[in-house]
């Protein structure tokens, strides 16, 4: 079983298409229950009976506790896709926007970091965490974006020196813009017409978690053309 959060829209709900096109068994998750229902309404009748659907707000200890109990066994994978964006000039930015901004990004990683952490250190887990480049250096009119981004690397790196000489294996992923939904509440108005599909960044994030016996990527970063 592989789990996928944010799986309602972007790169989760194309990661969905992708697994669910090879009869993997998932168990996606999103805040939305509407927008859940219209992705697996993408699916085939056979490709929807190996798929669960889960809503939750990951912002929420309790409820990302009561996602995971939802397995029997420890998952394959779990691929934490869920976050947004909100860009400006920090003079323009309102208290409210950041806080949500802090909580659908930051909260929403250390809790589900923290659960995954507690059931599964000692089980073969592949706990990918989908960040973005802007993790990776500071970027005008995005200083508060930037600034929880690194603060979920800066989680990854520590937990992954904690998590040394365990099974589970943390895996950084660092994607450039996307043509996706995101943009349209992130308060940025920019032309996405020669961005990335969220398809296409699937399609590669997908070949690169291919792992070996004795090997496996640990961090992956996926430029846009």
């Amino acid at each position: 079983m592989m789990v996928i959060t944010g799986a309602s829209s972007g790169l989760g709900a194309a990661l969905t298409q992708l697994y669910a096109a090879e009869n993997h068994p998932l168990l996606i998750t999103g805040r939305s229950e509407q927008k859940l229902a219209d992705v697996m309404a993408l699916l085939t009748p056979s490709q929807q009976n190996n798929i669960h659907t889960h809503t939750a707000d990951l912002c929420v200890a309790e409820d990302v506790s009561q996602l995971f109990s939802r397995l029997s066994t420890p998952p394959s994978s779990v691929i934490h896709c869920a976050g947004s964006g909100y860009f400006g000039p920090i003079e323009q930015q309102t208290p409210q926007a950041i806080n949500q901004l802090i909580d659908n990004n930051l909260t929403s990683s250390i809790l589900v970091l923290r659960e995954l952490v507690s059931r599964y250190r000692d089980h073969k887990v592949n706990v990918v965490v989908v960040m973005s480049t802007a993790a990776q250096a500071g970027k005008a009119n995005e200083s508060t974006y930037c600034a929880v981004k690194w603060a979920v690397k800066g989680l990854v790196e520590s937990l992954r020196l904690e998590l040394k000489g365990c099974s589970m294996k943390l895996i950084a992923v660092y994607p450039g813009g996307m043509a996706t939904d995101f943009w349209q509440t992130s308060g940025k108005d920019i032309d996405t017409s020669n961005f990335m599909t969220a398809k296409e960044a699937a399609l590669m994030l997908k070949q690169a978690l291919i792992a070996t016996e004795h090997g496996y990527v640990s961090d992956i970063t996926i430029n846009r053309g």
